[in-house]
This record gives structure tokens, C-alpha cells and sequence, in this order.
């Protein structure tokens, strides 16, 4: 074991294929009326796993191969199509590790069907398409100009397809042996919308956001009606044409799953492989960029403020994003590519509100205010739970590339004004903010509502819904320019009263969300004294505890015996930890769930005893199980702890501990607490959650245990 403990890469055991068609061998009602009305374009989302294997493939690949066996609610056929499904990735997906056995394949049959990533590029010293096939390993390949035409993004990033691949041998060396004879990209061609609206139509809304969340892979019963819409903001993009999303939220999220998995029609690069030539136009040879062929452009891992960025491209990024349009030379191209930034953050919520803004963790030179205010809706990615393995579904969903096709053709439509005929805006909301409004609401109603069915009730819940995350994006940048004037974001019903809307963290931390700025404070008058926003600073928010007096705390040695009760980490240690900002724990037993459970408990203590906006470093020294398959159960336990204690301004490491058996705490507020037993100080319960020690600490036993604190510094 090295010194470090690596707790990145963690996951969740996967589900076995057995397990999975087990779960739902009989269909639930709910089920049987998904594939009554979507016969053949919906699949059992679990199916993925049970036929992915070791293949490195989009799950939009699988799916459409899961379409065209065992699209249908019978198991026997189900079946068959897995079975079906697996032979065809066994003998046709190309392994990188197998590409000699596949190549000697096509050389001895003469023809083969292949699975692979394709990409093309013109030689244009020979006046010929090539193609590059990513795991096969070939290249120079010649391609037909109908099937380039055809298959446009073919030249931009490639495009998985089904290939029949030949082999003809010359004694040329200049000629290459490999021949394209026929490509078809994994993607749907066409599809009956009339159909999707009419059986739109047949499902409550309630039930319609079920299909959608299990077409994302997600189980709807985790979440909550909030969660879910979270969940389908990350779908306007390919909904809507040039709509420009935000995302920043702790690590293993989801975040960039959607922009990687669900669509033929978006492309995830990473952040720092952003150019002007790759993004937009190459004008050394006039080639278009990424923007020119895919509907979503996503960039992952985009925050990191020191990264470096080239000033040239967030102007010309500003330019696309506001006007739909860059230069390629003396001409001026449009394009219709929706782009999505997604990154981590590293400090919480109040913390970043304290000391800078929600948009710190991006790189500095897009810290632009005119850049910033082309965004049309932030994700709060804060709110959205870490990616667990009982959160995905085992029922049915759309097979992706039919949804993603059903959103593709939606992107020419315009619902934007669909909730005048119920409210108004307020009139000092500017033509940028109204935009970023009107394009999320537009997007809301096409995946929720394409038959335009909605309820005044429901067009209200998506209204405000656009409303609060375009008003995060315009309050990060008045905390950021106090040029900008500040806006009043409310609507009103026709003939009713105005209705201010909030942030979510507005009103949870309104101590720090409120900062002065030109016109007064972040927000509205109304918005700030509404009830919403009191019941946020009264109920959500604690100003910390301040530090006790050194003096004035016990010095020595503290023991305490068998079946003694009335022993907390809140009497026992909280006092000594008041006011630390760096914790080491020593202590080589957090190995078992109810070990992990107790450092839980301390954690917690301490979060909720600091000041919200505030960093508490906590170094975990521990040791590893040996038997490898309780280290990795060990590992998945502390790793889902580190996570937790993030989300609550408690940074978590952990490495080996050097010190044998020796448990001990030491804080840098002076405080060395020997731990005789370590946190391991209370006696198993067998009661369950009804025993009032599974809820205080104090009604518990413990086992004998002594505690010695000694001062290091006065």
C-alpha cells in the first residue's frame, strides 16, 4: 500500500446480466403501456449492462442494437435478442487488442463486417477521401464522395458505424489493401412524429418524466420532482438550437454522461483540447470546425482557474454564442451547435459565495462578464447526487438514438412564447435575460410537453424553473461587475400579482448570496423579503460556534467504563475541535460499516459546528484490509464518505497510517487527544433504526475506553 490512498475510480459493483433480467422478468403496468403506445422504439435500460462486456462503446451504439432484437416487453424474445446482440459485438466490435485477429479475418474471408469508430479527412495532394478506423488501427482507406456527402461528421470527430470492410492486395506500395465497401452510421433515419405526439398524449405529465429519466438510464423513484428536471435541463441542448448551458458541481455527478452516451449528435471534448481551428474554422485551409456538424458541442472538465485559455477564442466563443455566427476569413458562417461547459468544483456552495462567486472555478479569462452573460441556464450541479449503482433503471426507455432523432427534428420548432397566454415577465428583465428565459422554457416544453398539452399550473413550475437559472448566471456576474445593473426576476399572471423568483442557495444562504453592488444588493427588495427567502436564513443557515476558552478545558486523563451511558463525540471531542481548521485522525480501523458510520458522526459534528461558508482540512490515516475483496468494500465505503464530508465543506484525506496501532486526534488549534479505543467506542445495537441510540450517541453502551488530552501549544 502506498503512503496515498487513491480513492478516485471508485464505483459501484455492476449489476451481473442475470441479476438484471431476473429483476424484471414480469412487467409492470406501467411498462406494458410504455411498449403498447412505443412498440419497438423502447428497451429495458438494464439491457445495456447485460450485453456491454469489455466493449469501449457508446451506450447509444448498444442501444441501437438492443432496437433491433429485443425492443418488446417479452421475455423469450428479450432473450434471444441478448443473445443475438452478443454474438454480433463478439464477432464484429472491434477490440484495439484484437485488431491483428480481425484484419487476418478480412484478409481470409475477403469481406467482414466490422463495428468501429470512422473518420475521414481529404487528401487533397491526391484528391481522395481517406478513412481512419480508431480501434482497427487503419487508415488511408479509400471513401466513396457520396458516402463523405452523406455522412458529413464523418470529417469532424468520426462516427461509429457498421462497416463492411475488404481486402485487395497490389504489389504497389502506395496502394493500400484495405477497402471501404459499405458504411452505415449507428443512428436512426427517420421515425413517425405524428406518432410520438398522439402517444404523448396517452401519458400523464407525471409519467411522461418517468419515460424520460428511465430513457436517461436513471431510476425515477431516487429522485425527486426537482432532481428530475435538473436531470432534463441537461437535454435542452440537443432540443434547442444554440442554447449555451452551464454545469459546475461536485465530482461523479453525471455531468458529462448525457453529452458522451445518448446522442449520435453531440460530441464531448475535453476542455483543455479547445482551439479556434477545431471549434470553429481552420483558415488556413478553410475547413469547418466542430460547431458546423454536431448539434451539441460539450466541453468536459472546462473549470480550473489556472488553466490556460487563448484569448482569441473566448472573443470569437463570446461572438458565436451571442450572434450565432464566426469569420472564416471575409465571410461570415452560422452555425446551429449548442454548447455545454461542465466542470468540477472544489469548495461548497457557501463557501464560494463568501470569498468569490459560482462561476470562480472557471479559468480566469473566462472570468468576462460579457462572456458569462451569453450562458442561459446554470445547473446547479451541487444539488445533483454522486452516480450510485442502485440509481440506474431496470425498466423500460426510449432506445436512445429514436429520442435522440425525436429531439433533433424538434430543434426547428419555437415554443418560447407558450406561457404568454398565462403570464407576463417583468419589464425590466433585459432582451439577454428574457432570451436565456424564453429558450430554456421552449426546451422544457418540447421534452416535456411536444403535444403543447400543458396545464397553467405546468407552464408555471417550467417558467420559474428557466427563470432561477438564468437569474444564477445574471447574480454571479452583478457579485463579479458592479457595472451591471441589478434585475427584478418575477413574472405575473395575467391580472394577478407579481411573483418574485429565487435561487435555491439564495435562500439557503442569503448571509452570503446578498452582496452589494450598483443599485444596491444582488437580487430584488421583493425577492429578499420574501417569506421563501426568511424562511431560508432562519432555517438553513448557522453562523458556526465560536471556539471555547483552551483554558477552561479538561487536561489529562479521562476513563470510562463497561455499559456506561451519556458519551457523545459532541462532549467528548467537539469542545477540543471548536475553532480547528486542519484534523489529522489517527486511527487504522475504519474498515467495517459501523466504524465507517462512526466517523460519519464525527464529520457531521464538525460541519455543522463550523461557520457554512467555511473549510474544515480533515487528514485520515488508516489502514487497508488485506483480503482484497473487503479492501474494495473498505475502499467504495471511504471513498462515498470523502464525498459526503465534500458537499458539506469537509475536505477528507486519506492516507496510510504510519503509526501501528496507535489511535490519537491533532488539531491546529493546539489539542493532541489520545484515543485508547480509537472512535470504536460503543457497543453493537441489534435493534435496528427504533432504538433512540441509533439516533444520539448518548443512549448508547460503550465499551471500556480511556482519553488522555494534552495541550501542544499554549
Amino acid at each position: 500500500m502506498s503512503d496515498e490512498v487513491d480513492l478516485t475510480e471508485l464505483a459501484m459493483p455492476e449489476q451481473t446480466s442475470e441479476t438484471s433480467i431476473r429483476t424484471v422478468a414480469n412487467p409492470s403496468e406501467f411498462d406494458r403501456k410504455i411498449n403498447a403506445h412505443f412498440a419497438g422504439v423502447v428497451v429495458r435500460k438494464d439491457l445495456v449492462k447485460a450485453v456491454k462486456g469489455n466493449a469501449v462503446v457508446p451506450s447509444y451504439v448498444l442501444e441501437y442494437l438492443l432496437g433491433q432484437f429485443a425492443a418488446t416487453d417479452d421475455e423469450a424474445t428479450i432473450q434471444e435478442g441478448i443473445d443475438k446482440v452478443r454474438r454480433i459485438l463478439a464477432e464484429h466490435y472491434v477490440h484495439r487488442n484484437e485488431s491483428e485477429l480481425i484484419k487476418s479475418k478480412i484478409r481470409e474471408k475477403g469481406r467482414y463486417r466490422i463495428i468501429d469508430r470512422v473518420a475521414v479527412t481529404l487528401n487533397d495532394k491526391e484528391d481522395v477521401y481517406q478513412a481512419s478506423f480508431a480501434n482497427l488501427g487503419i487508415s488511408g482507406v479509400l471513401v466513396d464522395p457520396g458516402t463523405v456527402n452523406g455522412n458529413q461528421k464523418l470529417l469532424v470527430g468520426g462516427v461509429w458505424s457498421l462497416c463492411d470492410i475488404e481486402y485487395s492486395h497490389s504489389d504497389s506500395p502506395r496502394v493500400v489493401p484495405w477497402v471501404l465497401g459499405r458504411l452505415q452510421p449507428i443512428q436512426m433515419s427517420k421515425f413517425d412524429y405524428a406518432g410520438y405526439l398522439a402517444a404523448r398524449a396517452e401519458f400523464t405529465t407525471d409519467e411522461w418524466i418517468h419515460l424520460l429519466i428511465q430513457s436517461i438510464g436513471f431510476d425515477p423513484e431516487l429522485f425527486g420532482r426537482r432532481a428530475k428536471l435538473l436531470q432534463l435541463i441537461r437535454l435542452i441542448p440537443f432540443v434547442e438550437r444554440n442554447y449555451n448551458l452551464v454545469e459546475l458541481g461536485p465530482k461523479g455527478t453525471g455531468k458529462s454522461h448525457i453529452y458522451s452516451e445518448f446522442s449520435p449528435h453531440g460530441m464531448l471534448i475535453s476542455g483543455g483540447e479547445i482551439t479556434v481551428p477545431k471549434l470553429f474554422v481552420n483558415n488556413a485551409n478553410g475547413k469547418l470546425g466542430l460547431v458546423g456538424y454536431w448539434d451539441v458541442v460539450a466541453f468536459d472538465e472546462f473549470a480550473g482557474k489556472k488553466k490556460r485559455t487563448d484569448k482569441a477564442l473566448v472573443d470569437i466563443m463570446k461572438n458565436y454564442m451571442a450572434n450565432r455566427s464566426f469569420s472564416r476569413g471575409v465571410e461570415t458562417l452560422g452555425a446551429e451547435a449548442s454548447m455545454v461547459f461542465v466542470g468540477n468544483t472544489s469548495h461548497t456552495v457557501p463557501y464560494m459565495l463568501k470569498h468569490s462567486n459560482l462561476f470562480d472555478e472557471l479559468p480566469e479569462s473566462y472570468h468576462d462578464a460579457a462572456y458569462l452573460d451569453r450562458l442561459h441556464f446554470y445547473i446547479p450541479g451541487w444539488e445533483i447526487d454522486t452516480i450510485r449503482g442502485e440509481m440506474f433503471s431496470c425498466g423500460y426507455g426510449f432506445v436512445v438514438d429514436y429520442i435522440a432523432e425525436v429531439l433533433k427534428s424538434m430543434r426547428n420548432l419555437d415554443y418560447s412564447d407558450r406561457y404568454q397566454r398565462y403570464f407576463t415577465l417583468g419589464s425590466d428583465i433585459s432582451t439577454r435575460d428574457r432570451d436565456g428565459i424564453h429558450k430554456t422554457f421552449s426546451g422544457l416544453m418540447k421534452l416535456l410537453y411536444p403535444h403543447e398539452q400543458a396545464t397553467l399550473e405546468e407552464t408555471e413550475e417550467i417558467l420559474r424553473f428557466a427563470i432561477e437559472g438564468r437569474k444564477r448566471v445574471k447574480d454571479q456576474i452583478l457579485r463579479m461587475d458592479d457595472t451591471t445593473a441589478a434585475v427584478k426576476f418575477r413574472y405575473q399572471p395575467l391580472g394577478g400579482e407579481w411573483t418574485s423568483v429565487t435561487t435555491l442557495e439564495e435562500d439557503e444562504y442569503p448571509r452570503y448570496y446578498v452582496r452589494a453592488g450598483k443599485g444596491g444588493a444582488v437580487g430584488d427588495d421583493e425577492s429578499a423579503d420574501s417569506d421563501h427567502h426568511k424562511r431560508g436564513a432562519a432555517g438553513s443557515e448557522s453562523a458556526g460556534l465560536a471556539p471555547p476558552n483552551k483554558e477552561a478545558l479538561f487536561q489529562g486523563q479521562r476513563d470510562f467504563v463497561e455499559n456506561q451511558r451519556g458519551i457523545s463525540y459532541e462532549t467528548l471531542l467537539m469542545p477540543y475541535l471548536h475553532g480547528a481548521t486542519h484534523i489529522e485522525l489517527h486511527d487504522p480501523y475504519i474498515r467495517m460499516s459501523h466504524q465507517g458510520r462512526n466517523l460519519v458522526e464525527l464529520l457531521a459534528l464538525i460541519a455543522s459546528a463550523k461557520d457554512p461558508a467555511d473549510e474544515v482540512a480533515f487528514q485520515l490515516f488508516t489502514v487497508l484490509e488485506t483480503d482484497p475483496e473487503y479492501q474494495k468494500k473498505q475502499l467504495l465505503m471511504i471513498s462515498r464518505i470523502v464525498q459526503e464530508a465534500a458537499q458539506q465543506g469537509i475536505k477528507v484525506d486519506v492516507a496510510k497510517d504510519p503509526g501501528g496501532h496507535d489511535r490519537w486526534i491533532r488539531t491546529d488549534n493546539g489539542w493532541r487527544i489520545n484515543l485508547g479505543r480509537g472512535l470504536d467506542i460503543f457497543q453493537k445495537q441489534e435493534g435496528g433504526w427504533f432504538e433512540f441510540g441509533s439516533t444520539r450517541q448518548e443512549f448508547r453502551q460503550v465499551r471500556a475506553f480511556g482519553v488522555t488530552y494534552i495541550r501542544e501549544t499554549a
